[in-house]
């Protein structure tokens, strides 16, 4: 398993959200990249929304989040035990 994360934020600012963190943080993310990964852009604001994803090996998605606040984000530890959750289901069947 693994986690990334991507930030519209230049490289500077990325570097001190992701000073702490356990995971690599890409930077500079635009729309065109937000519409790749179908995440939500906000039309009004003109702004990519938080959207998350836990995607398999083989990219299908398993579960998404799309918020429009700090309300509903993926929180670290749920998403821990989510994946485990899904990765022991897995073995078992």
């Amino acid at each position: 398993m693994s986690i990334v994360a991507g930030s519209v934020d230049t490289a500077e600012d990325t570097a001190v959200v992701a000073a702490d963190l356990g995971f690599p943080v890409a930077y500079g993310i635009t729309r065109k990249d937000g519409d790749r990964i179908g995440a939500w852009w906000d039309e009004r604001r003109d702004h990519i929304q938080p959207s998350e994803f836990l995607i398999t090996n083989s990219g299908r998605v398993m579960s998404s989040t799309y918020s429009n606040s700090p309300i509903g984000r993926m929180d670290p530890e749920e998403t821990l035990s989510l994946m485990k959750f899904i990765t022991s289901r897995s073995r078992s069947q």
